[in-house]
């Protein structure tokens, strides 16, 4: 094989193998990273992961917020009118979060089927909704308002 040649192999092999090597470090460090949107109906059939970052959207059932007294600790339902989730959340929760609004939770899910929530997204006016959260809503049956199609 002539120098020329052999050289040029040599360095298409070095380029493939370190974009392998490159590509597979990304994916590893971004595993951990990867929450994924279920709607409320499939936290409740079991088909969402327990113990990973995940984010469950829909509406903020009316009459489910309780606040407790002593602590930022807040515990309320979300639901796409098929299937209900609770979630827990300490914080602050963003000022447009409100019974039959919209909402996002992240967090995890625990093995009762709770949500323990790191983050809160409201709907920022009345008429956004998160995408994943409506179209969960009509696959459904309902509108972003919550009422039957």
């Amino acid at each position: 094989m002539h120098p020329v040649r052999k050289q040029r192999l040599y360095l298409v092999l070095f380029v493939a193998l370190f974009s392998s090597v490159a590509v597979g470090l990304v994916s590893y460090a971004l595993r951990g990273n990867i929450n994924l949107f279920y709607p409320p109906a499939d936290v409740a059939s079991g088909k969402a992961p327990t113990g990973q970052p995940l984010r469950v959207g829909g509406m903020v059932e009316k009459g489910s917020v309780q606040r407790a007294d002593d602590s930022l600790e807040v515990s309320f339902m979300l639901t796409d009118y098929q299937a209900s989730v609770p979630v827990v959340y300490i914080g602050i929760l963003p000022d447009l979060f409100g019974e039959e609004q919209g909402a996002v939770a992240s967090g995890v899910l625990d093995s009762e089927g709770v949500l323990q929530a790191t983050e809160i997204l409201a709907k920022h006016d009345e008429n956004y909704m998160p995408p994943e959260v409506a179209y969960a809503l009509e696959n459904s049956g309902y509108d972003k308002k919550g009422k039957t199609k």
